[in-house]
């Protein structure tokens, strides 16, 4: 019998692993890099061992650190959670030589589907050999590992050798793998997957679809059990496929086979060795803890002839911190506060006061709700998403909620390309008109005091508020009623809320204020000085860092003086190991170049600047020309 389980993770996962052991009277063991030092896996786990000597991105991926770590606490059994080491059949070896007991499958298995060209080989289908014009377009993905690193869709051949070359560098730092390879873009295909659990019994359960078509980066952000909209016959096909993908490499354990569905035919792209992020929605409608299956399955236990029946349908939305109107930039800081409503599932490593750091995945947390019909799942998560409080850094809520409302989405029709199609109008600001007075409101509160009669009316006070990149000004006045503003009637404020009547309708505002900025419901807003500072004011056409980051490539031959477009990429930051490009915001000419290959760099550092094309007229020193003769 397992006693005591190391969780060789961080994060969400390692705190969901160490919830299932702690209901089976497991103890756990986290281990943890410098920068995890007070993160929430290491809080709640009963022992918490440190990894030293690596830096903090690369500490997760030293597996005789954590083999050394398992022994010293008392270990008696590893999970790899999923990323990382999870797929590496070297580290699964490791802790097997070690005498421990691996929660995973068998290395031969992981070996065998763990390099996607040789998996597959194995399903019969031939890999793409060079690639021409006839063959694009085509998408380069790493053969080690998951989760949208190293992958990349190439339309035009003349970018192939630059996207390959970024590919295995994201491969290489995500997984220590470096190996990537080509196949055939499917346009307008679903992605969607088929759970497999089997035990050392011969048994294997196919549990069900999952679609998993909403994507960025082509990684998921919305998933949903069962996959809608698949006709009998190819639900039927995808189990047996799946079913026969395990048991061709012996398969133990909890794993994932995928698809890719264009019409009614389905295209098998990787099998994943390991639970997936996404494994909630799958409890969630078969009843089951697949973590409490997975060490069943490790210490011997037999799997039921049939797998449990399918109730309902979940849907799961995951959480991220990052701005998907500033494409995709993941973004850092403080975590001051995070709660949804208790009728839905949260999944988290994450807890309020915790810093989301630049070295790791910007997921904060997955959303889950299971209901008896899938639009019943689908408003469900929404109105949780929507009514949940977040006070922190930009996070892709307002998407998420208007995905799940989106027609194309809720009538089961979308696909991969459903960001491509729809990120404006999903992204597209819709700040609320009174939040910058309730949060003014808020803030006047602790400092209204009467000073006595006064025969003249108070004077209005005045504040400002920067909201969706739009600046805001607001007047209220102290009256012996308390606080007033025109055109609405005040009916409480105090720090924490605000409940104005509009117009006959009362209108409750929950206030949070951290700093400068401050949250008044799902809006944000930055409370701008009385005195602006004219010297933090940058150039135009500054290109500043969106998030801290490392510049790992700028674009070749790129100097100062150099003519540039709008739009073109002029160098790369690589943050939570992902690439990201970062472009010339008008067309125009280099006029200073400040980063550097290897430079570490803050939000907001000035990296260059395009100089605009002088209007016609003008003259450099930016004074009007002398004007002529009447």
């Amino acid at each position: 019998m397992i006693t005591s389980v190391l969780v060789a993770n961080r994060g969400e996962i390692a705190c969901r692993v160490a919830r299932t052991c702690r209901e089976l009277g497991i103890r756990t063991v986290a281990v943890h890099s410098d920068a995890d030092g007070n993160a929430l896996h290491a809080r709640v786990a009963d022992t918490a061992v440190r990894l030293p000597g690596s830096a903090p991105a690369d500490t997760y991926l030293r597996g005789d650190l954590i083999v050394k770590a398992a022994l010293a606490a008392g270990a008696d059994a590893v999970h790899p959670g999923y990323g990382f080491l999870s797929e590496n059949a070297g580290f699964a070896r490791a802790v097997r030589d070690a005498g421990l007991v691996w929660i995973g499958p068998p290395p031969e298995a992981i070996e065998a589907m763990a390099s996607k060209t040789r998996a597959k080989e194995l399903m019969g289908i031939a890999p793409l050999g060079e690639v021409t014009e006839a063959d694009l377009p085509v998408l380069v993905k790493a053969a080690a590992g998951g989760g949208g690193r190293g992958m990349r869709v190439v339309r035009r051949l003349a970018d192939l050798d630059g996207e390959l070359a970024a590919a295995r560098a994201e491969a290489a730092s995500a997984f220590g793998d470096g190996e990537v390879f080509t196949e055939p873009y499917v346009e307008g295909g679903r992605h969607v997957e088929v759970q497999v659990l089997a035990d050392t019994h011969g048994t294997v359960w196919a549990l069900g679809t999952r679609d998993c078509s909403l994507q960025r980066r082509h990684q998921k952000v919305i998933e949903e059990a069962p996959a809608p909209g698949l006709s009998g016959r190819l639900t039927g096909e995808l189990h047996a496929l799946a079913v026969r993908a395990a048991r061709a490499v012996g398969y133990v354990g909890a794993g994932t086979v995928e698809f890719l569905v264009a019409g009614d035919r389905a295209h098998f792209l990787e099998m994943n060795t390991r639970l997936q992020v996404e494994h909630p929605v799958t409890e969630a409608v078969f009843g089951v803890d697949l973590v409490a299956e997975q060490i069943r399955v490790a210490e011997g236990h037999a799997l039921d002839d049939d797998p449990p029946r399918a109730r309902g349908h979940a849907v799961e939305a995951r959480l991220y911190a990052e701005d998907p109107a500033q494409d995709w930039a993941p973004q850092t800081g403080r975590l001051h506060r995070l709660a949804v409503p208790d009728a839905v599932r949260l999944d988290t490593g994450y807890t309020d006061g915790d810093d989301i750091g630049v070295h790791y995945d910007p997921l904060l947390a997955k959303v889950v709700a299971h209901a008896p019909t899938r639009a019943q799942a689908l408003r469900k998560l929404a109105s949780a998403l929507e009514r949940a409080v977040i006070h922190g850094p930009v996070t892709n809520r307002d998407l998420l909620v208007r995905s799940l409302r989106h027609q194309e989405f809720a009538e089961g029709r979308m696909d991969t390309g459903f960001y491509d199609r729809h990120l404006p109008e999903l992204t597209r600001p819709v700040p609320d008109p009174y939040a910058p007075l309730a949060a003014a409101l808020a803030d006047a509160h602790g400092r209204s005091r009467f000073g006595g009669w006064r025969n003249l009316p108070a004077q209005p006070q005045i504040k400002r508020y920067l909201m969706a990149g739009e600046e805001h000004e607001v007047r209220y006045r102290h009256t012996r009623e308390g606080l007033a503003a025109d055109g609405v009637r005040v009916v409480h404020a105090d720090a924490g809320l605000v409940v104005l009547d509009v117009d006959g309708v009362r209108r409750r505002f929950a206030v949070g204020r951290y700093g400068d900025r401050v949250y008044v419901g799902a809006t944000a807003l930055t409370a701008l000085p009385r005195f602006p500072d004219p010297a933090a004011q940058h150039a135009p056409g500054s290109l500043l860092a969106p998030m801290p980051g490392t510049v790992v490539r700028i674009a070749d031959g790129l100097a100062e003086g150099a003519v540039v477009e709008a739009g073109q990429p002029l160098l790369w930051l690589e943050a939570m190991k992902m690439q990201h490009g970062i472009t010339a915001p008008v067309a125009g000419t280099l006029s200073a170049l400040h980063a550097v290959t290897g430079q570490q760099v803050e939000p907001g550092m000035v990296l260059a600047v395009v100089q605009p094309p002088q209007e016609r007229g003008a003259v450099p020193d930016g004074r009007l020309p002398p004007r002529g003769r009447e």
